[in-house]
């Protein structure tokens, strides 16, 4: 009980010290961040990772005419149906960019719908670092976020993922 006291005395005494301190300095003000700056190597280009359910698009961007090279194809070539095609070319609509830069990319995994999907998510990304300007046009449309919705996986006592069996009375 003894060493209750006591204890209890220090930490009474300590805490009448900490408060007769005088206050620490307050921290620097927080500088505001100045324009962002474009992230281009030295050939010139943008590169980005862009994903989309199980397909993941390397993409790199350049100032040009407007040529888009997927997995080394022509971009109708590779992706043959239009609304592929209209979905990978919705960032330079929105950004008003249309065929001013030419897009280089490599697609690797899902689907065709997956891999349309990461290559716009790639461009998105990839327009941003080239012209930091364009971000919040972007970012507002949609483009920048990775649509995180992937398959759900296949549960055991199940046909599909959640899918039961038929059921059979007798």
């Amino acid at each position: 009980m003894a060493d209750t006291d006591q204890s209890l005395g220090a930490l009474r005494h300590a805490m009448t010290a900490a408060h007769a301190a005088p206050p620490a300095p307050a921290a620097a003000p927080e500088v505001a961040p100045g324009p962002a700056k474009p992230k281009i190597d030295p050939q010139g280009r943008a590169y980005a990772t862009g994903k989309r359910k199980n397909a993941v698009a390397r993409v790199w961007i350049k100032p040009g005419s407007g040529k888009i090279l997927v997995n080394g194809r022509e971009s109708p070539v590779y992706f043959a149906r239009p609304v592929l095609r209209m979905m990978m070319n919705q960032p330079f609509v929105v950004a008003e960019r249309v065929g001013q830069y030419d897009v280089v990319c490599t697609v690797v995994g899902g689907g065709l719908s997956g891999q349309a999907g990461a290559v716009r998510h790639g461009i998105s990304k990839a327009l941003t670092y080239y012209e930091p300007g364009l971000r919040p046009v972007l970012k507002s449309g949609g483009y920048l976020t990775r649509d995180s919705r992937v398959v759900e996986r296949k549960k055991y006592g199940k046909a599909k993922a959640r899918r039961s069996f038929q059921f059979s009375k007798r």
